[in-house]
């Protein structure tokens, strides 16, 4: 006999699924930004955008395999969700068992976060966010709330005196004077309150109707209101709270008629091979709590519109132009998100060019590194990070603490303003161009009368005239082949014509 109760259930939840279907992750630039009221959160968040360069790290058990990180777990057909390892990519199911088994084999014994920290802060970076939990639902702290997490007894880490190592991350960063932030995935694909085992798996979202299922839906806000609790609580002064997974929220009718008309422009065929549903986590709740734990913690709901997003973070791109709230371009610095075996990684040329046209436009570059199966980073990152800190140790004043000035950029000059009025312009040298030119002009930025340029690293004035509205610098021979730094040349304007 038809069971036309449960029919009734199946027919509303595939309608609603149609009626919700959206780009989960393109809220960017191009929405709307609910501001922060809370007076500690603002003042944290002025003090943030300060700071203008930090870290991300993407780690976990995949790293043993090289691959995406998590997405090879989400039936959808993008090629990140490709299934490539494992010994039968072929069937889902085993797939799976196998890749949650990589928490068995996980023991990345030459793990030393103090060298980390010390790369780092020779480059100039000045915050850090770490991973402490990605889409898997693998947890790289000991939550007293999963057994799936790399204290326990099944990992091979977790004799090791630094198991916890969402502890030890977060230490010695703070010990090296950087903010910490919490990197958590909202969905937990490990979770039976989040991909129900009596239910296949469709795609990313959560693989029951919330709306039909109130009590497990329950079960899992209070998964993850725990989860996140814990790390704000037993792990030390904790700046960002920064929530990955933007799909998992409470979606208005508004939302969804915005982003499915949006998505539907976008695609062709008219099929979209993800949807949203609408998954109330009660993020206000959490806020509320997670201040009592962090008083003035700065959280980032990513893509999710409201006032829980306090800063916005594009991601592996820079926007075009300024925008008129706080926000951060996350960045890969070579290879994937996660660990790439033989990655290859951006020249100390496009990381500075790239720090500078984030910074130009009133952004920060939050830039990624994934450590390896071992727990080393490679030779790449290493590198990279000291032609960063070459280059910050001599033109760190055009960067941190500084604002946007119009226009921002002309042709191959940014840039920036200091705090007492100066200006800074940033010449961005093309590949193969080691030669400051003799003259440097530029139409936009009028130096006031008396005004002196000089290049950060040298102790002379450097001659210039005015030409127009704009002025031009006459740079001598002896600098020009000489020039301070390498990638991009910095010259501080004394004070300008407003």
């Amino acid at each position: 006999m038809i069971n036309f109760k449960h029919m009734k259930k199946a027919i509303l939840f595939f309608v609603t699924i149609f009626s919700l279907q959206i780009n989960a992750q393109a809220i960017y630039e191009e929405d709307r930004y609910v501001p922060e009221t809370d007076p500690l959160v603002l003042q944290n968040l002025n003090q943030w955008q300060d700071m203008k360069f930090g870290l991300l790290m993407h780690w976990g058990t995949y790293s043993q395999w090289g691959i995406v990180e998590s997405w090879s777990l989400c039936p959808e057909d993008y090629g990140w969700c490709e299934r490539k390892k494992g010994a039968n990519p072929q069937n889902y199911f085993e797939y799976k068992k196998e890749y949650e088994g990589l928490k068995k084999t996980f023991n990345p014994v030459k793990f030393n976060p103090d060298k980390w920290a010390e790369a780092a802060k020779y480059a100039g970076m000045k915050y850090m966010i770490f991973t402490t939990k990605h889409h898997d639902g693998f947890s790289m702290f000991d939550s007293k709330y999963t057994d799936y997490k790399v204290t326990s007894k099944e990992c091979a880490f977790s004799s090791n005196p630094k198991a916890n190592i969402t502890k030890e991350v977060f230490n010695s960063f703070r010990k090296d004077g950087f903010w910490v932030g919490a990197y958590f995935s909202k969905p937990d694909w490990h979770s039976e309150y989040y991909w129900d085992p009596y239910f296949p798996p469709i795609d990313r979202n959560v693989n029951y109707d919330p709306a039909l299922y109130p009590e497990k839906w329950k079960k899992f806000i209070d998964f993850t209101h725990n989860q996140i609790l814990e790390l704000l609580t037993d792990y030390g002064k904790v700046n960002i709270l920064w929530l990955d997974g933007g799909w998992v929220s409470k979606a208005s009718k508004e939302e969804l008629k915005h982003f499915f008309d949006k998505k539907l422009k976008e695609t062709k065929t008219g099929f979209i091979k993800h949807k949203q549903v609408s998954q109330d986590i009660k993020m206000d709740e959490l806020v509320v709590k997670a201040r009592k734990k962090q008083p003035g913690l700065i959280v980032v709901d990513r893509a999710v519109h409201g006032k829980n997003q306090n800063y916005l973070t594009p991601e592996n791109r820079v926007p075009e132009k300024t925008l008129p709230y706080p926000w951060e371009s996350c960045i890969i610095s070579g290879g994937g998100w996660s660990y790439t075996p033989d990655a290859k990684y951006m020249s100390g040329r496009e990381g500075i060019h790239t720090l500078v046209d984030v910074v130009a436009k009133g952004g920060n570059l939050l830039l990624n590194i994934a450590p390896g199966p071992d727990g080393t980073w490679q030779q790449g990152a290493y590198d990279l990070l000291k032609e960063f800190g070459d280059w910050m140790k001599v033109n760190s004043r055009a960067i941190y603490a500084t604002k946007p000035i119009e226009p921002f950029k002309e042709d191959k000059i940014c840039l920036t303003q200091g705090n007492e009025g100066e200006v800074y312009m940033i010449y961005l040298a093309e590949k193969g161009e080691n030669v400051i030119p003799a003259e440097i002009v530029l139409k936009s930025i009028s130096p006031a009368k008396g005004a002196k340029i000089r290049m950060p690293g040298t102790k002379t004035n450097l001659k210039w005239k005015r030409e127009g509205n704009g002025l031009k610098v006459m740079i001598p021979e002896k600098l020009r082949k000489n020039p301070p730094s390498k990638y991009a040349w910095v010259f501080r304007i004394s004070k300008v014509n407003k």
